[in-house]
């Protein structure tokens, strides 16, 4: 049985790494509401729930199944 990965506040550059997505892409599927929206962590700084993004990572290969 594998240990669950633990949430974590990740960046854009590892955003766009896990998902393959450009930066307009993602901010297109916030304002669309097809991606998980970002979490402000300071006046200048944004990050994403690491299990959200891979939620919507598994769902689209789910869909392409």
């Amino acid at each position: 049985m594998a240990t669950p990965t633990p949430p974590r506040i990740i960046r854009l550059p590892e955003v766009r790494h896990m998902t393959g997505l450009s930066r307009s892409s993602i901010y297109a599927g916030m304002a669309d509401g097809t991606f998980p929206k970002s979490i402000r962590i300071s006046s200048r700084c944004v990050g994403w729930d690491s299990l959200a993004v891979q939620a919507w990572i598994d769902e689209k290969l789910e869909g392409a199944a």
